[in-house]
């Protein structure tokens, strides 16, 4: 495993962070396909074995079972000041004010329940999950400095949002002197690259890491085209994501197929490989429910692209349409 430092902060990273989306219980929440307790237990002892130390989960991921499974397995097989825990607020959680969003009341009170299930005393990555329109963003960005002054949460980071949100972000918190994001969560993978066009700049120029989510597109870049698999069925989410432009996406992944195949490697470690060697990314957020999965991540550190090769992975590449927001 490599280390690297989490955009222009101290705080130092695996290049592979374990997404926990895939641990949870099935019955509660909207993921029919991720694994129950007993099964999860071992893809963190795994992960930890193989030396990632970033954990990235939501406090709606199966309703908050996510952070529990995670609060527990690092409680049992890590040291605490050894791990980086990253979680995500504002998916709704229950009815009434606070129960979702990034109202003040809102961010408070999920950041100390999303404690308790991690069974910790702080959070090492906060972020939230996404742009609430119907805050002020002021409001939202005053109350996550409260909790870093609390104590409570050591860093902020974001996910995807338009580039203007995060840039006008970035500017009040300079301006007010508040805490501010250090991170951002998108959308971003060989068959989705819009981040490219301002948001993947715009950190660049202002020293924010890069966490990027679904970087195997939904397992589309870790298999040949026209497979699926039973999550495929029910992942209501991910239907929409990549349904814009089949054909250039099927280009994209016959040629990740010829370089995984003259590297005699997977599939995915090819993909993640790529975006990896993108000089603003920190760690791609690995979902994991097959052991093959971890090591394929893992090795994907050490597997370096030459210049011609990641030509022949981008050349067939057209717009998309946003999507993931």
């Amino acid at each position: 495993m490599e280390y690297t430092r989490l955009g222009s902060t101290g705080l130092e990273v695996s290049r592979i962070a374990l997404g926990c989306m895939s641990y949870g219980d099935p019955a509660q929440g909207t993921h029919e396909w991720s694994l129950p307790e007993d099964e999860a237990r071992p893809y963190f002892r795994r992960a930890l074995e193989l030396g990632i130390t970033l954990f990235d989960t939501a406090n709606s991921y199966s309703a908050g079972t996510s952070e529990e499974f995670l609060g527990r397995a690092l409680k049992e097989h890590a040291r605490r000041d050894e791990v980086v825990v990253a979680t995500k607020v504002f998916g709704r959680m229950h009815d009434g004010p606070g129960g979702g969003g990034l109202s003040r009341k809102a961010v408070l009170a999920q950041c100390d329940a999303s404690l308790r299930r991690l069974q910790t005393d702080f959070i090492d990555l906060y972020q939230i999950h996404r742009w609430d329109p119907s805050v002020p963003v002021e409001e939202t960005l005053e109350a996550l400095r409260d909790l870093v002054r609390a104590g409570k949460v050591r860093y902020i980071g974001a996910s995807s949002m338009d580039a203007w949100q995060f840039s006008k972000s970035l500017y009040l918190a300079d301006i007010h002197g508040w805490t501010r994001f250090v991170s951002m969560q998108d959308h971003y993978n060989l068959i989705y690259r819009e981040e490219e066009r301002e948001m993947v700049p715009l950190c660049a120029d202002q020293g924010v890491g890069l966490l990027p989510w679904s970087p195997l597109a939904r397992g589309r870049l870790a298999r040949p085209w026209g497979t699926s698999t039973a999550r495929a069925q029910t992942d209501e989410f991910g239907k929409g994501l990549y349904v814009q432009q089949e054909q250039a996406d099927q280009r994209v992944v016959g040629a990740l197929q010829e370089v995984a195949g003259g590297r005699g490697v997977p599939m995915a470690q090819v993909a993640l490989a790529w975006l990896l060697s993108r000089p603003q990314v920190a760690a791609p957020i690995v979902g994991a429910t097959k052991p093959q999965h971890l090591e394929d991540a893992v090795a994907a550190v050490e597997l370096h692209l030459e210049p011609a090769e990641l030509e022949r992975l981008e050349a067939g590449y057209v717009p998309h349409e946003r999507a993931g927001y």
